[in-house]
């Protein structure tokens, strides 16, 4: 892998690939680059592609005492776009890469972007009596901090409840039954140093982008699993009718991978959508 150092001077790993105008690919919490790497084969002929693993992700332990917020991982893509000196290029989040590229946008504007897409994301993951939009459609404060206190005592199992006892049935009864991918889920989680990563995901939950949408003046793909194991259709409209320049695309049937579900669609999709 190739890194960069952030203004702090923690070490950003990261993967580029490919020749041509760029795509930087940001992916969801707890998971890495090679959220990305089905992806690359069919991206890669005319775009260099940026992949990295946020601050705190991927295995890598932190070499400076930052805390690994939100606000902190824009700064971040901040520091990768000045490095690589990078101008009108396609952002892609997918989750907390969502919740991050939002952040990026109410500090910066669209500066430096010239196309995003966005990945089954809420922009305001809690819940209250006025927002249902966030996480199950009734993720409250008392959700969120009893899952707090869950993450400290198992992460791992509890990041994997959180995606199985929500919004999809699937996912629910493959918790129960136990399936492949769910061990290597597991596996994987077992091996991340959870601290930072609960930091983070408690910055997520402070976040409110709702009026970060109306900032965003340039063409927005927004992508949604249809059996989005957080987020029910609402959400999804909401995040549509809030940015002018947005295409939206529903994927039936899938959950909040939605790309991973539909991958030639997907690609396929964001093709499209850059070349138009």
């Amino acid at each position: 892998m190739m890194h960069f150092l952030a203004d702090d001077n923690e070490v950003i790993h990261l993967q580029v690939s490919g020749k041509g105008s760029p795509i930087i690919m940001l992916h969801g919490w707890t998971a890495s680059h090679r959220e990305w790497s089905p992806f690359i084969d069919q991206l890669t002929p005319h775009h260099r592609v940026f992949r990295w693993d946020a601050r705190g992700h991927g295995g890598h332990r932190l070499t400076q005492e930052t805390v690994p917020t939100v606000q902190r991982m824009a700064q971040d893509l901040r520091n990768l776009i000045e490095y690589y000196h990078l101008d009108d290029l396609v952002a892609v989040g997918h989750s907390m890469g969502a919740l991050t590229l939002w952040q990026y946008i109410k500090e910066h504007g669209c500066e430096k972007l010239r196309k995003v897409c966005f990945l089954d994301q809420s922009p305001k993951l809690l819940t209250d009596s006025e927002w249902c939009d966030g996480i199950y459609g009734d993720f409250d404060q008392d959700r969120s901090a009893t899952f707090l206190s869950h993450l400290q005592t198992d992460f791992t199992e509890s990041v994997l409840l959180l995606g199985a006892m929500g919004l999809n049935a699937s996912a629910r009864e493959k918790y129960h039954t136990g399936s492949r991918g769910l061990d290597k889920a597991r596996q994987w989680l077992n091996e991340q140093d959870p601290a930072p990563l609960i930091a983070c995901w408690e910055s997520l939950t402070e976040a409110d982008y709702r009026e970060t949408l109306e900032r965003i003046d340039i063409p927005a793909l927004l992508v949604y699993g249809g059996a989005s194991n957080y987020y029910r259709s609402e959400t999804a409209h909401y995040v549509h009718n809030k940015i002018a320049n947005a295409v939206l695309h529903i994927y039936e049937g899938t959950d909040h991978s939605p790309h991973q579900w539909d991958r030639e669609r997907f690609v396929r999709d964001l093709l499209d959508f850059i070349d138009a």
